[in-house]
């Protein structure tokens, strides 16, 4: 079961960097493209990191791959509104908190979202200059398979993910772009040459 809701955006408008916003389904492999170009000087960019209740996973970094809290200490950043948007999903929740996206944009960085799906579409609703780019696997099979491969999921939350991919695949239309990672190095080579024309 997927849950969503949403604060006051509170995002500054008169910012003076770009908000990209990155989505796609769960095991579709946005993290390997991301790596791929998230440190090209050219692209200006800073990774927005997400607050969640989910426990961190190996290799995982405190501040770089997520601010990992409690779920009392999330439910009372949703209360204080610092939160641009957020979701429940898998009994945990993932959200992008507010000061830390508006501090990047006025320094000029292009800012990336790498968020869920229902998310992403809030987030649209309330920046419309907000670049927005889902990335999609070759197949469904394919999908599956890289899902299973993490073997760090339940037979319950691999199908949960799985039912959820086939939901989200029905939104890319509100997409400004849609990608597909059947090779992260043509697919990171893609998203750098939309960024840098929506730069200029």
């Amino acid at each position: 079961m997927v849950e969503y809701s949403q604060a006051n955006s509170g995002v500054n408008m008169n910012k003076k960097g770009i908000l990209i916003v990155f989505s796609g389904p769960s095991g579709v492999g946005k993290g390997t493209v991301l790596k791929k170009f998230i440190n090209d000087e050219n692209l200006k960019l800073s990774y927005s990191v997400s607050m969640t209740t989910r426990p961190k996973r190996n290799g995982e970094i405190e501040g770089i791959n997520y601010f990992y809290v409690s779920k009392d200490e999330f439910k009372k950043a949703i209360d204080e509104q610092k939160l641009l948007e957020y979701a429940y999903f898998v009994g945990n929740y993932y959200g992008t908190p507010i000061d830390n996206v508006n501090r990047l944009l006025n320094e000029g960085k292009n800012v990336l979202l790498e968020i869920e799906v229902q998310g992403a579409l809030q987030v649209m609703e309330k920046v419309k200059d907000a670049l927005t780019i889902f990335i999609v696997p070759p197949s469904m099979e394919e999908l599956e398979k890289r899902i299973r491969g993490r073997n760090t999921e339940t037979e319950e939350v691999i199908k949960e993910r799985l039912d959820k991919a086939k939901l989200e695949m029905t939104m890319l239309n509100k997409y400004k772009y849609v990608v597909c990672n059947d090779d992260p190095e043509k697919a990171a080579l893609t998203i750098s040459n939309i960024i840098k024309r929506s730069m200029e």
